[in-house]
């Protein structure tokens, strides 16, 4: 009986467990993404939840594989998607935000500070 118990507190036991957890974490932090993406109802507010939360949810995804899967080839790998997701979503933020401003897609009333205005 001992032994089961101690089998479930073993190092890989917990990093499971963790890992569980994260990705539980991040698969909701991707929901509360789309429905924001879904939900607001401006450019700017949509380029928020598109970029923040879902970064954060796909960075917490990665870290929950990472500790539930353990070997090497498996963890460059998902070291390889957590910088490319780093780099990509707030270059195509800025892009969609820059387009939305420049069609006239963006209500300036809710801009706090538009250095742009000028240009």
């Amino acid at each position: 009986m001992s032994g089961a118990v101690s089998a479930g507190l073993s190092a890989g036991g917990v990093a499971d467990w963790a890992g569980g957890i994260l990705l539980l974490a991040g698969a909701l932090l991707s929901l509360v993404a789309g429905i924001g993406v879904v939900r607001f109802p401006d450019t700017l507010d949509r380029m928020h939840a598109a970029t923040k939360p879902q970064v954060l949810g796909v960075l917490l995804l990665l870290a929950g594989l990472a500790l539930r899967l353990r070997t090497p080839s498996d963890l460059g790998m998902l070291a390889l998607v957590a910088i490319f997701q780093l780099s990509t979503a707030p270059v195509a933020a800025q892009m969609i935000g820059r387009a939305a401003y420049r069609s006239g897609r963006v209500d300036r009333t809710l801009l706090d500070v538009d250095e742009l205005a000028g240009r």
